[in-house]
């Protein structure tokens, strides 16, 4: 683990998705929409547009 900042989002061997960006699940959990929720094991986390943005094409191609 580095200390740099490489938010990031690839596939796993088992077709799932890991995203690698900032755990702002304390700051974002009151304010889900309505009709989002989450497991008490699971975290919200952000990524930049850009991440996103650059990783469409790759996902597209699955």
């Amino acid at each position: 683990m580095g200390n740099g900042s490489c938010p990031d989002l690839f596939e796993l061997s088992d077709g799932r998705f890991a995203v690698i960006g900032t755990d702002m699940t304390a700051d974002l959990d009151g304010k889900l929409p309505d009709d989002a929720s989450r497991a008490d094991y699971e975290k919200i986390v952000v990524i930049t547009r850009d991440t996103l943005l650059r990783a469409k094409p790759d996902i597209a191609r699955l």
